[in-house]
């Protein structure tokens, strides 16, 4: 039986941590939208804008995962904290939040973060799809919806200035493209797999489960391969040039992003 409005509205509590980050994304914002083009407090205005972002976004990647596969059956998930979108509820918060972040600051890499134990085994085959792929839904929506803010009110429709602003906030609406195609890739450990994986005969899954724990890891070194982080990036800003906003806005604001370049 699926809650009510009223218990969903009592369990969907975001957390004091959660708002704080996303106050913080706001702060970010707002240095960026007051700086000159030349100033160092745009690009630590754009630093904070699009690292809280990033986070923020992991955040509601993963409450996204734990707030489906409650609606079909998983109360634990209340239990333990995933509802309430505070990222220190998640299982080893500092490989999850951590290393991403670490990634994006350094590399401008948006790599899947979070995550979260889900009681799913009591789930259709469908519905366990469903789960798996609502977090990369997420990725995808903040990604339009940030597109869509830019091409209506970015710099070239005559918001006029803030251009450290739109260049970040593009930077972080190329990550949500970014997120979303990495997630969505059949590798075990990723969303892509677990949308696949109810699906497929026991002895595959078996065979494949033993090379979950190294997905990431494996996919994060394919991507240090010169001709495969090249492939993958023209592949991404492509994605983003579809949008109508130049790519070069989103590769500037990686740039500004990297303040101590």
């Amino acid at each position: 039986m699926y809650p009510d409005s009223r218990t969903r509205a009592a369990r969907v509590r975001p957390s004091p941590v959660f708002l704080g980050i996303v106050a913080i994304a706001v702060a970010g914002g707002v240095v960026a939208w007051r700086a000159a083009d030349d100033a160092s407090s745009g690009r630590i205005g754009v630093f904070v804008l699009v690292v809280a972002g990033w986070v923020v976004t992991l955040c509601l990647h993963e409450f996204a995962h734990a707030f489906v596969a409650w609606r079909n059956g998983d109360h634990d998930v209340v239990l333990r904290g995933y509802l309430t979108l505070d990222p220190r509820k998640y299982t080893q918060p500092l490989l999850s939040i951590g290393l991403p972040v670490l990634f994006l600051a350094l590399g401008g890499i948006g790599l899947p973060g979070g995550a979260v134990y889900l009681d799913t085994w009591a789930m259709s085959p469908r519905t366990r799809t469903r789960v798996a792929l609502a977090g990369p839904a997420v990725n995808a929506v903040t990604a339009v919806v940030l597109l869509a803010v830019i091409q209506v009110f970015g710099p070239e429709n005559g918001v006029g200035d803030h251009r450290v602003f739109w260049y970040g906030l593009s930077f972080l609406a190329f990550l949500q493209v970014m997120a979303t195609i990495l997630n969505l890739l059949p590798v075990p450990g990723l969303d892509g797999y677990g949308a696949l994986e109810p699906h497929l005969q026991p002895d595959t899954r078996a065979a494949l489960d033993k090379f979950k724990p190294y997905g990431l890891l494996l996919l994060v070194a394919l991507l240090f391969v010169p001709q495969i982080n090249s492939a993958f990036f023209d592949t991404i800003y492509w994605i983003f040039g579809l949008s109508g906003i130049p790519d070069v806005y989103a590769a500037y604001g990686n740039y500004l992003m990297q303040f101590w370049r």
